[in-house]
């Protein structure tokens, strides 16, 4: 199930469970973790990606083993607010991943998401290419979940 509105996604939490981000890619899947309270985003993976079947078995064996209970995936919309080509691959990654596993996915919008990260790893932390190369999608993956959590946590008060 697909879930809409941020203020939604309080229905879905339960105790004892994580939510998991993704920042999905042409080569990797970037995945992050939340704590148990729901209000900071850790990188936690990469999945280098291969078959569909493959990429979705690896992701379902995460989530039953750190209880998962939403899933907030990037979605990559365009600067001028619109849905591209990379924004309908993400919808048909969600679409495969509902007709495998039964678990509610919200989507966060993107935007910019993996340059952040990249700016970041070069001007603060002054990362070699690659090393950044081999972090910069589980990054991307907790700025898409750090930034859903944020915005959930200003819906609780």
């Amino acid at each position: 199930m697909i879930v809409q509105e941020i203020h939604d996604v309080k229905t879905y939490i339960r105790p004892g469970y994580h939510l998991l981000g993704l920042d999905l890619g042409s080569k990797t899947i970037g995945v992050s973790i939340s704590d148990l309270n729901h209000t900071i985003a850790s990188p936690f993976t990469t999945i280098k990606r291969q078959k569909l079947n493959q990429d979705l078995n690896q992701l379902i064996k995460i989530i039953e083993i750190e209880n998962i209970c939403l899933l907030t995936i990037g979605l990559p919309i365009n600067m001028d607010g619109k849905e591209g080509r990379r924004s309908q691959s993400t919808r048909q990654f969600a679409a495969n991943f509902m007709k495998t596993y039964d678990l509610p996915i919200f989507f966060w919008d993107e935007r910019l998401s993996t340059v952040a990260i990249e700016k970041f790893l070069i001007n603060q932390v002054d990362m070699s290419r690659g090393r950044r190369s081999q972090v910069v999608d589980k990054l991307a993956a907790v700025y898409i979940l750090q930034g859903m959590l944020d915005a959930l946590n200003r819906t609780r008060n």
